[in-house]
């Protein structure tokens, strides 16, 4: 949990940088309510979490009438600044191409704060459709850094 909880810290910290938008500090029992549900996954390299991830199978807020489609939703990724450069999105990508059909989703989507053209360039040289951006209205019980911002929307057909 502390090198989950610390990976974030440097992702965010990293994040303000680029674009200066930065994650809150996630709370601990969110975390671990997503490990219990099977819903939070990481990569490791030499016994050191490399990467992170979670997922939901409801987005509502973001997704509106989409969320009635079969989707699988990837939430806050996160590298370890010593493992960057190894695709691990690309890999994350393959996870939930075989993850998606598994439970019964059609798609899989994610969002990330709008405006970082490199991230956006990425996550479509990994495979996403790049849908546009939402400006977000409804964010009541969502972190911090939904509000009162606009989310660039993906998509991958699986």
């Amino acid at each position: 949990m502390d090198a989950v909880l610390t990976l974030y810290k440097m992702a965010s910290d990293f994040k303000k940088t680029v674009s200066g938008v930065q994650w809150p500090e996630f709370d601990r029992n969110m975390i671990k309510t997503e490990i219990n549900e099977e819903r939070h996954f990481k990569i490791t390299v030499d016994e050191q979490v490399a990467c992170v991830w979670s997922i939901t199978f409801d987005d509502h807020q973001v997704w509106a009438e989409k969320n009635e489609d079969p989707a699988v939703y990837i939430h806050r990724i996160a590298t370890n600044p010593n493992f960057r450069g190894q695709k691990f999105v690309e890999q994350i990508v393959k996870w939930a191409k075989e993850f998606a059909p598994q439970h019964n989703k059609l798609y899989v989507r994610m969002d990330t704060t709008a405006g970082n053209q490199k991230l956006t360039d990425y996550y479509v040289k990994c495979g996403f459709t790049y849908l546009g951006d939402k400006k977000m209205t409804d964010t009541e019980g969502r972190p911090d850094h939904y509000h009162n911002a606009t989310m660039g929307l993906f998509q991958l057909e699986v």
